[in-house]
């Protein structure tokens, strides 16, 4: 018996160390891609951050310098181990990671500021298994399908690469291939978060994350779908075409497939480089006005929301043509689809919230979900605080002082945040992430709370009300007179602009500028 325990015990030995060996030496097999190295990986560090906050703060008197302090010292530890344990997963754990990170004004800052980089940690395949993924889906070599295709991507995300390529009849594509790995880890992957997330909510009953579970369950799998990317990339261009400063590459249906993408390249500047803007010669302020105009429309009157856009899938150019200021919207996976109901309330709550009606403010809110937190939601939603947003938030712009309130109280209100966020219909989840990655921007080029976005916001909130209230009117004479008070609504906000960018303007300038027209004119 003891004879043949250790022959089996040998014989083991040895397959284990030639898998060890065999393992080691081969380029397609990653530890890291067994399930229970990431499950392991995932426990213990939820287990360690669960330890940190349950140690840490316990006595410490709440509210007090020291427990600011100590919970600031426990936010970065957790965040950083949080970010290491995505980076080490990859896949679905990076795209988590990078929707918590977005979350600039809901989330503490020790966690949003560490989580930012995984936009740049992103996984990166190997063109081997680039190879693989279009011979297993195209059915072809990469040398009969293109005449040259670059090795290097030109960007990797959580869930794909990019690669720059030319077709053999010339035309220069880009060339979207998923990472081999993550279409069957990705749902063993919300599994897992599922079940962390409930065993934390055990520990700490006032944070409630499984909102977060929710979205990445619903919204994974057609991220992972490319032939839904392509067609969202269509009907967005389709909805938006008469913004001439739009520029959505076209799908090459024929070459794409659910891992596969390719579509037009189109090149540019990111869209919170100054630098590149500057260099040529392209306007801020030009830019910001077309985004907010671009986003309203996609909200408040199409209901049909691009929620990823991070300054990589929103680029910059000048158009080679007309030389006019041009945005390229890139990477269409993710997208809101925002019911009658939801759009129309969240419409006027944005009306509300601009003529600063907190009758209708509180209203609003609490149709959408926020009950007696409603000051929260109004603080989540335009990133300003209480006290702003009842003497106007169009009145004065951010300073860094309100700003700083304004992180810390995502700190202070951490509970009430999450248990408000668990609560709101799920649709605003994506728009409240989109709203965040918009004043990103916004705040790099410096242009943001400027008075041009409210108005773009109102005018398209007036547009989507008066176009609900023609649909239900039952007479021409009721529909006529709401087509009169919307066009005067409309030319109300136009003379309002109007006389903010005469406001603006310096007297110097208008005394220069009557001079020159005078020396100008014939005699």
């Amino acid at each position: 018996m003891a004879r043949k325990a250790l022959k089996l015990a040998s014989w083991t030995s040895v397959a284990l160390a030639a898998s060890g060996v065999y393992l080691y030496s081969n380029n397609y097999l990653d530890p890291n891609d067994f399930g229970a190295v990431r499950v392991g990986r995932a426990v213990a560090t939820t287990a360690a951050i669960s330890y940190d906050y349950l140690t840490s703060l316990r006595s410490v008197p709440y509210g007090s310098e020291e427990y600011l302090q100590r919970r600031s010292q426990v936010h970065l530890r957790s965040a950083r181990r949080l970010c290491e344990l995505c980076c080490a997963n990859r896949g679905t754990f990076i795209k988590v990671g990078q929707h918590l990170g977005a979350l600039d004004y809901l989330l503490p800052e020790e966690y949003t500021s560490t989580l930012k980089v995984l936009h740049s940690q992103a996984p990166q395949s190997s063109m081997e298994e680039v190879r693989q993924v279009i011979r297993e889906d195209l059915g072809k070599e990469i040398h009969d399908l293109f005449l040259s295709f670059d090795d290097t991507p030109l960007g990797a995300a959580s869930l794909a690469q990019v690669h720059k390529a030319v077709l053999h009849d010339g035309r220069t594509v880009a060339v979207k291939v998923q990472h081999p790995k993550v279409q069957a880890q990705s749902s063993k992957d919300i599994l897992l978060m599922e079940v962390l997330v409930l065993a934390v909510k055990q520990l700490f009953p006032d944070f409630e994350f499984m909102w977060l579970v929710d979205e990445a369950k619903k919204n994974l799998p057609l991220e992972l779908d490319f032939l839904n990317e392509g067609k969202n990339a269509e009907k967005v261009a389709h909805m938006l075409k008469h913004f001439s400063f739009l520029k959505v590459p076209q799908i090459h249906w024929e070459l794409s497939t659910k891992r596969v993408l390719l579509m037009e390249f189109v090149e540019g500047g990111q869209v919170n480089d100054k630098d590149y803007m500057e260099k040529n010669r392209i306007d801020v302020n030009e830019i910001s006005c077309h985004l907010g105009k671009m986003y309203s429309e996609m909200i408040f009157v199409n209901g049909f929301v691009h929620c990823d856009p991070h300054p990589g899938n929103v680029l910059v150019r000048k158009h080679p043509d007309t030389g006019k200021a041009e945005i390229v919207l890139l990477d269409h996976g993710l997208y809101q689809v925002l019911t009658e109901e939801f759009r129309l309330d969240y419409c006027r709550l944005w009306q509300s919230l601009i003529w600063t009606d907190m009758e209708r403010v509180k209203q609003y809110s609490q149709r959408l979900g926020a009950a007696e937190l409603y000051p929260l939601f109004a603080c989540m939603l335009t990133a300003r605080s209480w006290d702003s947003v009842k003497r106007g938030i169009g009145q004065a712009p951010v300073t860094a002082t309100e700003d700083s309130e304004i992180r810390s109280n995502a700190a202070n209100y951490l509970p009430e945040i999450s248990q408000l966020l668990n609560h709101v219909p799920r649709q605003m989840l994506l728009i409240l992430k989109t709203n965040e990655l918009l004043r990103s921007i916004e705040t790099a080029l410096g242009t943001r709370s400027s008075a041009s976005s409210f108005l773009n916001m109102s005018r398209c909130c007036i547009r989507a009300l008066a176009e609900q209230r023609k649909r239900d009117a039952c007479s021409f004479f009721r529909r006529t007179q709401i087509c009169f008070s919307e066009a005067f609504s409309l030319w109300q906000i136009n003379l309002h602009e109007l006389l903010l960018r005469v406001k603006g303007l310096r007297l110097p300038g208008w005394v220069s500028a009557l001079l020159g027209w005078l020396t100008r004119a014939p005699h």
